[in-house]
């Protein structure tokens, strides 16, 4: 028995177990890749996942100190190939198999690190945090459905970027209140949670309109392997986007928008017969 392979493969589980765990949108998104993308898509989801828990939950915690031994662990994984920790073992296995940036890993940590702190938003720490917190996954799954291909990578890019963008502005309008009250947040630049009008809002959402636009262009050219999965998460973060733009300004601040698991089961079935008629 190859017991390095086996300690590689039990990582992975637990990385598929982590992100069946904590959502289950995500999961039925990567159910829908092709087999091959389940394990390093949930390797990415893990490391993310426990990053965020560092700096959003371990409050009676020294977040500081934790969130920089989990950096230096993840130097050292990179760096070695291997960690006791099985999340960071099974991401530096993905992240070395897939040549996934370290650019990437970089910003993704730095955004994180942002969090640490209350503070407001400029235009240029919120697109550094986007970046860092929502495009960069993006494209490190994409990296791994291009599957070494730098040319298609290339190509699909800046539509990668732009999907990831979208998603994490409605995540923002979403989670306004709580961002705020929870943890003394405001990711828009320029807007103050008193003064969260509806206008205010309809600009929000003409800029998330636009990434929405922009990411479908590069839905379409995605592998074959990839794309299902991939339009689903479009699918649903477009329906709750739709469903925050219906709403005035008021009852965003005062509750939580959700897609109920019956539509999230519709948007399932209506992505996948658009898929096999190849409208997608």
């Amino acid at each position: 028995m190859d017991h390095v392979a086996l300690f590689t493969d039990t990582s992975l589980a637990c990385s598929k177990l982590i992100t069946t765990r904590y959502s289950t949108s995500f999961t039925l998104g990567i159910r829908t890749l092709d087999s091959r993308f389940h394990l390093p898509v949930y390797a990415v989801y893990g490391w993310v996942r426990w990053a965020d828990e560092i700096v959003d939950t371990f409050h009676d915690h020294d977040k500081a100190t934790l969130f920089a031994d989990f950096r230096r662990q993840t130097d050292e994984a990179l760096a070695t190939g291997l960690s006791l920790n099985p999340v960071l073992h099974a991401f530096q296995h993905v992240a070395r198999h897939y040549s996934i940036d370290r650019e990437f890993i970089d910003a993704f940590l730095y955004s994180m690190e942002m969090d640490l702190d209350d503070r407001s938003y400029n235009q240029s720490l919120y697109e550094r945090y986007i970046y860092g917190s929502a495009e960069v996954v993006g494209l490190m799954c994409l990296r791994i459905f291009c599957e070494g291909d730098e040319a298609q990578f290339e190509r699909l890019r800046e539509p990668a970027r732009r999907l990831g963008s979208a998603f994490q502005k409605v995540n923002f309008l979403r989670d306004i209140r709580s961002d705020y009250e929870d943890r003394g947040r405001v990711y828009f630049p320029g807007v103050q949670y008193e003064r969260f009008t509806d206008e205010v809002k309809r600009q929000i959402e003409a800029d998330i309109r636009a990434d929405f636009e922009a990411g479908y262009a590069g839905i379409v050219q995605l592998p074959r392997a990839a794309r299902l999965g991939v339009y689903l998460a479009y699918v649903y973060y477009l329906k709750l986007f739709h469903k925050i733009r219906q709403l005035p300004a008021a009852r965003i601040l005062g509750e939580r928008v959700r897609v109920p698991n019956n539509t999230k089961i519709l948007l399932l079935l209506g992505s996948y017969f658009r898929y096999r008629l190849r409208a997608i």
